[in-house]
């Protein structure tokens, strides 16, 4: 009769005790330089990531399947999962192995789960889409009220509005967000809704959507003792805010991202779109699902990333504030009557790094020397662009704009001097600090680096503090570093004054052998260097990082200001290029279009060099109450949906 063992190792006992915490989730557990999948994980992680299914131990009498990837190139098969639909949990080493010997021979690594990937959360940025936003959205109805709320970690973008549930599914289609968060006990309810727009449903426990504990949530997370400087919210609009930070405590693991204060939207103030009409007007997307063919690929002409995120918002939530809209035209006409004011301006902005994704790496520990030096090429390019519109007379919205981009000089200056031109990617690489920022830092580099010249040049002052030009300094892996003279000369170095600076430390047949407090001093300093030279960095590194998050609201708004400027020259691009018009927008009902071209048609004609779009024209302003109607005929593939299309997307674009 054959017996099978039910003990379990102390590892995978840790293993089965943080699964059983994140069921629902893959486990990437670290060990060493992998992570390590087991049991169903493996098994779903092996083949969702074409990866060998291997195994390790019994359990049960069970052979335990297991996968594993590399810590350095996780991110990529992160990315993977997530677009296959998994959620990963990442349970890191949280002590160095040789203190978890310390306590015993079979004593395992603490370990602990970091964070939750999901498709909402995500913020590097291997795996984001740089010119899209990444939003993670929440649903909460109180009583009679409802509200959605989103948030894009990636930038700190936070925004919340009511939403009654009968619009859930256009706002859901305008925001095309990635992951929607809703109540446990509304999940069948909304599944079909959430799974049309593209997005991964979570549940949270009713708990997450109290709207009294969601005001002490937000307040503690702004650090305020009200909202009310934010704005007059709904308790439904707080239920989903506080649901969404909840829901971020949870995947961060209690490392809140940096959140700007919440922004309520209101659903009067923007052009209204089903989701039918949003998909058949490709505004952001083409019927086909790519971005090419749709309205934004058509009329994209920013040059940064911010920019191209500030326009796909715009595109899907056209406004309805005429003061907006004009403040918007003006710029975009200084913009055309400025071009070479524009051109330097977009020189200035191909060069601004993502400061907006930087800054969230940064306060989420994810961070790295990058990110620092993103920053200082943010805010630099920002220095540029405010010292060329300085003497220009610039519209209400440019001018105010450009006041964001003042007043980083002191936080500049200093990246600008700790920082190399072009930092590694991680911390724990070195390198990054630039030399003469740190005399301590310098010195170890010194060290590390010329240790043999460090040591000769002692050899020198020791020869000519003696006067024995035969001394020489020695090393060997019992005595390390020491000072070597013949016996003759030996006795000079053991008397008065001599021998209170070389200590005696052996004698030979044929040599007598010194140190000094100065030389065992630079042995150990030359033998830690390098450690000393990467915790220096480190610590460092730490210190401009705290810099920059003691200025992030600054640094946001910079960011901001540039993706805005980047958006009036972009348009200002654009129509000089396509020789279009401005629109005359007021408050009538008059809607009257001469020569009007379809924007991606026209793109598309060009592309394939075929005939030119024939311009048309449609005036469907009404001459009493009564709106105009036109009644449009014709064969099949005669162009009526063209006509159609192409008057609401001018109509949006104006």
């Amino acid at each position: 009769m054959t017996t099978v063992s039910t003990a379990v190792t102390p590892m995978m006992a840790q293993f089965m005790e943080i699964k059983e915490a994140h069921k629902d989730a893959l486990l990437f557990y670290r060990m060493g330089d992998f992570y390590e999948m087991f049991f169903e994980d493996a098994v779903a992680a092996a083949e969702a990531l074409d990866i060998a299914l291997t195994k390790r131990g019994k359990h049960l009498g069970q052979d335990i399947p297991m996968c594993g990837v590399p810590v350095h190139s996780a991110e990529g098969y992160l990315l993977t999962l997530i677009r296959k639909g998994f959620r990963v949990a990442v349970c890191e080493q949280m002590e160095d192995p040789a203190e978890a010997k310390k306590r015993g021979s079979k004593s395992v690594v603490k370990r602990g789960v970091v964070r939750l990937v999901t498709p909402g959360t995500l913020t590097e940025e291997s795996l984001l889409e740089a010119r899209r936003h990444n939003f993670l959205a929440a649903f909460a109805e109180v009583r009679d009220e409802a509200a959605l709320a989103w948030v894009d970690i990636s930038t700190g973008a936070f925004r919340v509005m009511t939403c009654p549930p009968v619009r859930l599914s256009p706002e859901l289609a305008r925001l095309g967000p990635r992951e929607v968060v809703v109540s446990e006990a509304k999940e069948r309810e909304l599944a079909e809704i959430v799974s049309e727009s593209g997005a991964a449903l979570t549940p949270l426990a009713r708990s997450a959507f109290d709207s009294t504990a969601a005001e002490s949530r937000l307040t503690g997370l702004f650090g305020v003792g009200t909202l009310e400087a934010f704005g007059n919210f709904t308790r439904a609009e707080m239920s989903a805010m506080g649901a969404i930070v909840e829901y971020l405590d949870i995947t961060q693991k209690g490392r809140l991202p940096l959140l700007r204060p919440p922004v309520r939207e209101a659903a009067s103030r923007t052009v209204q779109i089903d989701a039918a009409t949003r998909r058949n007007l490709e505004l952001t997307a083409s019927l086909s699902g790519g971005r090419d063919g749709s309205l934004l690929s058509a009329i994209d002409r920013t040059v940064t990333a911010a920019g191209g995120r500030l326009l796909e918002r715009r595109v899907s939530s056209p406004s309805r504030d005429l003061p907006v809209i004009h403040a918007r035209l003006d710029a975009v006409r200084f913009m055309t009557e400025q071009p070479r004011l524009a051109e330097a301006l977009r020189g200035h902005l191909r060069k601004a790094p993502d400061m907006d994704r930087a800054l969230s790496r940064l306060g989420l520990d994810r961070g790295g020397p990058r990110d620092l030096s993103a920053i200082r090429n943010g805010l630099a390019q920002a220095a540029e662009v405010a010292a060329d519109l300085a003497g220009a007379a610039a519209p209400a919205l440019i001018a105010e704009t450009a006041g964001a981009l003042v007043g980083h000089d002191a936080l500049l200056d200093l990246l600008d001097q700790a920082l190399v031109a072009d930092p590694p990617l991680l911390a724990r690489d070195g390198g990054f600090i630039a030399p003469g920022y740190n005399a301590d830092l310098d010195e170890a580099r010194t060290l590390r680096d010329e240790g043999r010249g460090v040591i000769a040049r002692m050899q020198a002052d020791y020869a000519a503090l003696t006067g024995i030009q035969a001394l020489k300094i020695k090393h060997n892996n019992v005595l390390g570093y020491f000072i070597e003279t013949t016996a003759t000369h030996a006795e000079r170095m053991l008397s008065a004054p001599l021998s209170e600076t070389f200590i005696h430390r052996q004698t030979t047949a044929n040599a007598v052998r010194f140190t000094t407090v100065d030389l065992s001093e630079m042995e150990t300093r030359i033998l830690n260097a390098g450690g000393r030279a990467l915790e220096i960095e480190k610590r460092l590194y730490e210190s401009l990082k705290a810099a920059i998050l003691e200025n992030a609201a600054g640094i946001g708004q910079a960011a901001a200001a540039l993706a805005e400027i980047d958006l009036a020259t972009a348009f200002a691009d654009l129509a000089q290029g396509e020789n279009w018009c401005e629109p005359q927008v007021d408050e009538s009902r008059a809607f009257l279009v001469e020569r009007g071209r379809h924007p991606v048609v026209e793109r598309a004609l060009r592309r394939q060099g075929g005939a030119p779009f024939i311009a048309n024209d449609c005036d469907l302003s009404a001459q009493d109450e009564n709106a105009a109607i036109w009644l449009l005929t014709g064969p099949n593939m005669a162009g009526k949906s063209t006509f159609l299309r192409q008057n609401a997307l001018i109509a949006l674009l104006a």
